[in-house]
């Protein structure tokens, strides 16, 4: 019962927002009443911060599996990019926003986590991309690391990306063009042509 409170949760969460969904509402989604879901959480933050944990464990599972099978760099960014927009449903509710304003020790923490998962992956994308000559050999790895992830986290600012003028989907094409031309060579602008053909 507990994954099945988690992952109706999280779905309507992420359609809705986190502050719109209530624990009745949950608790009508799915059938039962809102006390068999107190059993499992003792409020909505416990299981905010549930949801939050399970889908960063769900994406960096993901993005794992995808780094293991070692493809061509820049073809790795669009498939991770493809994941997490697959979980995330598009960031229609500006879930991250309302996870900053509502619950910010929840969001500093999925922030922390999400900063480890990402420098490493980022870190070990350019170094193969230099090695595979895509990737320009006299980039600064850490700054570009650094770099890469507080761009992402800036797409989600909705002050700055309206949903009524950007989706989520789009915003992340724009940027990983502009992240990869910044860094490649022309034989990797070659492998982004050919990416941005077949999209």
């Amino acid at each position: 019962m507990r994954e099945n409170i988690i992952n109706k949760a999280t779905e309507l969460f992420l359609t809705l927002g986190f502050k719109s969904v209530t624990m009745d509402d949950i608790a009508n989604e799915l059938g039962i009443s809102k006390k068999t879901i107190y059993v499992h959480f003792e409020n909505k933050t416990k299981l905010v911060e549930a949801t939050t944990l399970e889908m960063f464990e769900l994406i960096a599972q993901g993005i794992d599996e995808i780094c293991h099978l070692e493809k061509d760099p820049i073809e790795e960014i669009y498939d991770i990019k493809k994941l997490v927009m697959e979980h995330l449903k598009d960031e229609k509710s500006s879930p991250y926003h309302q996870l900053q304003k509502y619950y910010p020790k929840i969001f500093n923490s999925l922030r922390s986590k999400q900063y480890g998962l990402m420098e490493d992956c980022v870190a070990d994308n350019l170094n193969r991309g230099i090695t595979l000559g895509l990737y320009r050999d006299n980039i600064q790895i850490e700054f570009i690391s650094k770099i890469y992830f507080t761009c992402i986290m800036a797409l989600k600012d909705k002050q700055l990306f309206p949903l009524i003028n950007f989706s989520m989907n789009s915003l992340m094409d724009h940027y990983l063009e502009y992240h990869v031309r910044g860094i490649c060579t022309p034989k990797g602008l070659e492998v982004l042509i050919r990416i941005n053909n077949q999209s």
